[in-house]
């Protein structure tokens, strides 16, 4: 079993970031990446429809023989990871913690910026984080509208993409924002833009690696890491 591979979903490209980190502290894994593309973005989604998805998508990795499925899109964690576990509840399943607690217990000015989907931002996970952590801290929140679309055409670094992260960020910064949280996964693909926009004095807050070191520390504590 500790052989066995490891499966990473998301609705496409975005959670190639979590499998390099991933695959950066585990190099001994073997990993099975799966981009549900013909239903990306899962944001627009209902959740029934994103859990049918993953539970879809988990029953393939369960047919691969995977010890553990990695929910790498924040959508889909909010939307469907209780669903996933109680439906395969011996199966170690990964989602994407909202990395909000690091930047409010950290920033200096008070006020903090998120940028995640409209399903994220409803999720219970992200509310309860922000109810337990935020205290006194000013969170915005911003949907980063367009911004999956051009992640996975490519569009990384073009007029049109910096002035849609610019919209999209530039009233969090001249709140004061000092701390900036991506709350999806494709957005890291965009932090070249957001760092020439935001300078160099605004942490961007990426939870890649701390999933990457959840995903070692339970296959430790599950005897599965492989080696």
């Amino acid at each position: 079993m500790s052989s066995s591979p490891i499966g990473v979903m998301d609705s496409g490209i975005g959670g190639l970031g979590v499998h390099k980190h991933i695959k950066a502290l585990l190099p001994g894994e073997r990993l099975i990446y799966v981009a549900d593309t013909a239903f990306c973005p899962y944001g627009g989604l209902p959740v029934a429809d994103i859990r049918s998805r993953c539970l879809l998508i988990s029953r393939f990795f369960l047919a691969q023989k995977c010890k553990m499925v990695v929910i790498a899109c924040n959508t889909a964690t909010a939307a469907a990871i209780e669903t996933v576990r109680l439906t395969f509840p011996g199966l170690p399943v990964v989602g994407m913690e909202p990395a909000v607690k690091p930047a409010v217990l950290h920033t200096h000015s008070g006020v903090v910026g998120v940028l995640a989907t409209p399903g994220t931002f409803r999720g219970s996970l992200y509310n309860r984080t922000l109810a337990a952590f935020a205290g006194q801290v000013k969170v915005i929140e911003r949907v980063g509208e367009g911004w999956v679309g051009a992640v996975e055409r490519g569009e990384l670094d073009t007029p049109a993409t910096r002035e849609m992260v610019r919209k999209t960020i530039q009233p969090m910064l001249e709140a004061g924002a000092d701390h900036l949280v991506l709350g999806c996964t494709h957005y890291p693909f965009l932090v070249p833009v957001i760092r020439s926009i935001a300078g160099s004095g605004v942490v961007i807050v990426d939870p890649a690696p701390a999933v990457a070191r959840r995903v070692e520390h339970l296959l430790n504590e599950n005897g599965l890491l492989s080696g």
